[in-house]
């Protein structure tokens, strides 16, 4: 008997106490704004922190709260952008498309310090047991995939050179690659552009000439030649200012080392601006 009142009692305790709780949950209930599970749902879900917040979760409360903009998050599409847009009832403006591109296009036709690398595949380790690294070129990519496993979107891999190579339509600006490359080789540049200058060798002419095939020499030719004025060449490397160029491929014509490539000749990608 004494063992029946005992469950009595626990039962009826279980029962008030959950009373409480229901009661309790309903008042003290935080109200969440209906719009965020909606925007969030709307966001790549990859956490990459391209848009300055240290998450998708983050992203979308920012945006909710209007302290973000709604195309906050590079890694969406234009369609789920203006589904955001939507939600929170305003326009969102057209920007540039921008793209991750590795300044480097050496790889097997650079020099090598090593006729093997063996050790850690990660081009910070390398740079550790080799000094810069495995390259006679003090600024060429190492091509060991540390960029390759920062990247969320599966945006880049090394290419049968040994270089890192970004995958445009893939790319979605979160810029992670760069923040993961020790060389610094990687940087942003418009999704449009089909001219560039796959090369980051500050070296002089003659020494790199000699450490890379296809290197950058620093001879202002490009510079010269191009009646935009939107190449020119800093600390012996040229460097091409995008809101000048008008892809005229002067500079690619009159390049001695066939450095300078236009993308759309080589097939990799039509210059068709997308907007976000």
């Amino acid at each position: 008997m004494n063992i029946l009142y005992a469950v009595l009692v626990l039962g009826a305790l279980a029962v008030v106490f959950g009373l409480v709780l229901a009661i309790a949950s309903k008042v003290f209930e935080v109200k969440s704004d209906p719009r965020l599970a909606v925007v969030q749902d709307c966001l790549p879900g990859a956490n990459c922190g391209g848009c300055g917040y240290p998450g998708c979760a983050a992203c979308a409360a920012a945006i909710v709260a209007g302290t973000a903009p709604v195309n906050a998050c590079p890694g969406c599409s234009g369609e789920n952008t203006a589904r955001i847009a939507a939600v929170m009832g305003v326009e969102v403006t057209a920007t540039e498309r921008r793209v991750a591109f590795v300044r480097c296009n050496g790889g097997s036709r650079a020099g090598h310090k090593f006729e093997k690398y063996v050790g850690v595949d990660d081009c910070v380790a390398a740079m550790k047991v080799a000094g810069n690294g495995t390259l006679d070129c003090a600024f060429g990519c190492l091509g060991l995939g540390t960029c390759v496993r920062a990247c969320k979107f599966d945006a880049i891999h090394i290419n049968d050179r040994g270089v890192a190579e970004v995958d445009r339509d893939k790319c979605t600006h979160c810029m992670l690659c760069a923040a993961a490359c020790p060389k610094k080789v990687i940087v942003s540049i418009p999704y449009a552009t089909d001219i560039v200058v796959p090369c980051s060798n500050h070296e002089k002419g003659a020494q790199a000439k000699a450490h890379c095939a296809v290197s950058c020499i620093g001879c202002k030719l490009c510079e010269k030649n191009c009646p935009a004025g939107a190449i020119t060449v800093t600390d012996n490397v040229a460097s091409i200012d995008y809101s000048k160029c008008t892809s005229c491929g002067i500079c690619v014509t009159k390049c001695p080392r066939k450095l300078i490539l236009n993308l759309t000749d080589n097939g990799k990608v039509a210059p068709v601006a997308v907007a976000r």
